[in-house]
């Protein structure tokens, strides 16, 4: 091989490397598009809220449908979000006006934005309607922001802060079971806005008692099942938005979840 072909084929090794680079970072991060194998779950719109989501009925339901969030213009871009600021949530009453995809999942990856209005604000997000990754601003403990949550610390420094929209990417792994019988745990790698935050984190319960989700009230939380779970938000009565949420099902063949 000539000087010149080596000099050629190593620009464009550069340039290809160069371009899968921006292309991963389009896929991750606030305006992140969903790629073609993924289907959008929320585009900011009254339609999509209605024919993808549905109230969970948990044992403290008491929201009814039409699902009373509703739709405000963007506050820091173009287009519009859902406000979680149900009424039947006044006062945090978690568990009392939450949604749900009405599609259930097993391994996904997800695209979450959210935007938290004013100090304190506070919902979540939840993965397989069971295992919880926290919004609520101010908190930078085990139950604070971005963290999985009684699993991991808060990743606060890669939050974009209250009036600005953030967005979570997950890889999510759910448990395995062998006659009825859980032999790998749950598992998860987040980035938060960009910054890989959690990497091949495995959850060792669903947390939050029966009002939080699927197998909440199973032995306290550690009776997990097979059952697979939608995508939950959750509304405590604040005024926290979201947008822009997208999820692609995966079949991951083994214990690993980092991308």
């Amino acid at each position: 091989m000539s000087k010149q072909m080596s000099k050629n084929s190593l620009s464009a090794l550069l340039i290809l490397s160069i371009v899968a680079g921006s292309y991963a970072q389009a896929q991750m991060g606030v305006g992140a598009k969903a790629p073609k194998d993924a289907e959008v779950y929320f585009d900011g719109t009254r339609k999509m809220l209605d024919e993808k989501w549905i109230y969970w009925e948990g044992p403290r339901l008491s929201a009814t449908l039409p699902i009373k969030w509703f739709i405000v213009d963007d506050p820091a871009g173009k287009g519009t979000a859902v406000n979680t600021n149900d009424p039947a949530a006044a006062g945090g009453k978690y568990g009392a006006a939450d949604i749900v995809t009405k599609d259930t999942f097993r391994d996904f990856r997800a695209h979450v934005e959210f935007y938290i209005s004013k100090p304190g604000g506070n919902s979540g997000v939840y993965l397989q309607n069971r295992y919880e990754i926290q919004v609520l601003d101010g908190d930078t403990t085990s139950h604070g922001l971005g963290a999985v949550i009684n699993e991991t610390k808060s990743p606060y420094y890669a939050y974009n802060g209250v009036g600005k929209w953030n967005a979570y990417d997950i890889t999510f792994r759910a448990a395995r079971f062998k006659d009825g019988k859980l032999v790998e745990k749950p598992m998860v790698t987040m980035y938060f806005n960009g910054k890989k935050v959690h990497i091949n984190q495995k959850i060792s319960q669903v947390w939050g008692g029966p009002n939080s989700g699927i197998d909440g009230g199973n032995d306290g939380g550690k009776g997990i099942t097979d059952t697979p779970g939608g995508l939950k938000l959750q509304a405590e009565g604040h005024d926290v938005l979201y947008r822009n949420i997208w999820i692609k099902r995966l079949d991951l063949k083994t214990a690993d979840t980092d991308f």
